[in-house]
C-alpha cells in the first residue's frame, strides 16, 4: 500500500474512533519530507502543517501510525508551539509536553518508551495535570535517573519547532487564531455528527467560543440611535401569494438595519482595545443587525461584511486619519443606516458626517470633545 493510501486509511480509522481528531486532521496540510528524522508540526503560511519522514512512517506498525497523527494533532490543540516561548529549557518542555498529551492517546497506539507519568516512577506524577506541572516537576527533579536518561536520550524531539522561535507576536497570534478557527470548525462538525466532544477538547472549545459580555446594551441603544432607518431586504417565498402571477413565489420584504462599523487600526490602538472592539461588534450583530466592517489607519485597508464565524484579519497599524472613513460614509449614506466608529479618539477630522454617526471610545482612552457628533465610552 502506498504511503498516501496508508495515511488516508489511518486518518479514516482515527475519524471513526476519535471523530474530532479525524475532522481536525482533514483540515491540516500534510507533507512528506525526509529531511526530518521522524515527524512534526511545521509552519505553512499562517497555518500549521504536518511533516512526516516517509521512511519513518513505513517503519511503524499500523496502530502507531494512527497514534503518530493523534500525537501531532494534540500538540496543535494544546497550543504547545506557542506555550514553548514561556519555558527556558526547551528540551525539558518537549518532554513535559509529550508527557501530557500521550495520556490522551490509546495505549495500543503508542510506541514502546512513549513518555508518560509512569516513565518517572520516583516522582509519582499526577495524571493529566498539564504541561507546566510536568515541566516544574521535571525541573525540580533533574537529578532523578529517569529524568537524566530522558534528557540525554538523543537530539531534540521536535526539530521543526525551531521554525516558530523567531516569529513576530502578530505572526504567532495569526497562527493561533487560525488553529482555533479550525478547532471550532472540527468541534462543531463533531457535535453535529456525534453530539459530544472528548473531555480535553470540550474545555478548550468552551474557552475559545466564550463571548465576553457586552459593555453596552446595543439592542436598546441601536433602537434609539438608528431610529426607524432600515435597509429593506427582499426574498422570494412560496408561502407568500404573488397577486400578479398566482403560480409564482411572492416577494417577502424584511426591514433590517445595516450599519457601517469602522475600526481604528492605527498603531496607537492596543491589541486589548482591538479585542474590546471586536467583542462589541459580536454583540451588535446579535441584535439582528447587518454589519459591514471597515478598517482604517491613515487609509481604508478593508471593507467587508461581518461574519461571526470568521476571524477578521487586522490590517493597518500605522498612523491615524479619520477623514477617509467619513468621506467613504458620506458617499454611501444610502447603503447604511448609520456609522459607528470604534477608536481611541486620538485624532481630529475636518469632515462633517452627513448621516447618523456615533463615536465609540475604548475603555483605555478618553472622550475627545473636538470630534463631531455623539460619543460614548466603553467601561
Amino acid at each position: 500500500m502506498r504511503k498516501d493510501e496508508e495515511l488516508a486509511l489511518a486518518g479514516k480509522e482515527l475519524m471513526l474512533e476519535q471523530p474530532f481528531y479525524g475532522m481536525f486532521l482533514i483540515g491540516l496540510n500534510k507533507e512528506w519530507n525526509n529531511r526530518i528524522p521522524t515527524a512534526g508540526v511545521s509552519k505553512h503560511n499562517i497555518n500549521y502543517k504536518l511533516v512526516i519522514n516517509s521512511d519513518f512512517w513505513a517503519s511503524l506498525p499500523h496502530d502507531h501510525k494512527k497514534g503518530l497523527l493523534w500525537h501531532e494533532l494534540l500538540h496543535i490543540v494544546f497550543d504547545h508551539l506557542n506555550l514553548r516561548d514561556e519555558f527556558a529549557d526547551k528540551k525539558l518542555f518537549n518532554i513535559a509536553a509529550d508527557c501530557e498529551l500521550n495520556q490522551y492517546i490509546t495505549l495500543s497506539c503508542l510506541p514502546d518508551g512513549a513518555i508518560l507519568p509512569s516513565s518517572f516512577p520516583n516522582l509519582r506524577l499526577d495524571y493529566k495535570a498539564g504541561t507546566r506541572y510536568y515541566y516544574d516537576m521535571l525541573q525540580k527533579n533533574q537529578d532523578d535517573e529517569d529524568v537524566q536518561n530522558m534528557i540525554g536520550n538523543g537530539d531534540d524531539m521536535h526539530p521543526t519547532w525551531e521554525e516558530f522561535d523567531n516569529l513576530s507576536d502578530s505572526e504567532k497570534k495569526l497562527l493561533k487564531s487560525q488553529a482555533e478557527y479550525q478547532l471550532r470548525e472540527a468541534a462543531e462538525e463533531c457535535l453535529k455528527a456525534r453530539g459530544h466532544l472528548p473531555g480535553e477538547i470540550s474545555e478548550i472549545y468552551k474557552r475559545i467560543t466564550a463571548v465576553t459580555p457586552s459593555k453596552f446594551n446595543w439592542k436598546a441603544y441601536l433602537r434609539r440611535f438608528a431610529g426607524n432607518s432600515y435597509i429593506v431586504e427582499t426574498k422570494l417565498s412560496r408561502k407568500k401569494i404573488n397577486k400578479r402571477y398566482p403560480d409564482a413565489p411572492g416577494m417577502k420584504f424584511k426591514p433590517k438595519k445595516h450599519i457601517l462599523v469602522a475600526i481604528d487600526t492605527s498603531g496607537s490602538v492596543s491589541n486589548d482595545e482591538l479585542i474590546e472592539f471586536f467583542n462589541e461588534i459580536k454583540h451588535m450583530h446579535k441584535t439582528g443587525t447587518e454589519i459591514t466592517v471597515l478598517q482604517c489607519d491613515t487609509e481604508i485597508t478593508s471593507v467587508e461584511s461581518y461574519n461571526p464565524k470568521k476571524d477578521v484579519e487586522v490590517k493597518g497599524r500605522g498612523g491615524t486619519e479619520f477623514d477617509p472613513v467619513l468621506e467613504y460614509y458620506n458617499k454611501n449614506t444610502k447603503r447604511y443606516t448609520c456609522l459607528i466608529y470604534l477608536t481611541d479618539g486620538e485624532c481630529y477630522t475636518t469632515v462633517t458626517p452627513r448621516g447618523r454617526m456615533l463615536w465609540v471610545i475604548s475603555s483605555k482612552a478618553q472622550i475627545n470633545e473636538q470630534l463631531p457628533g455623539p460619543q460614548i465610552q466603553l467601561n
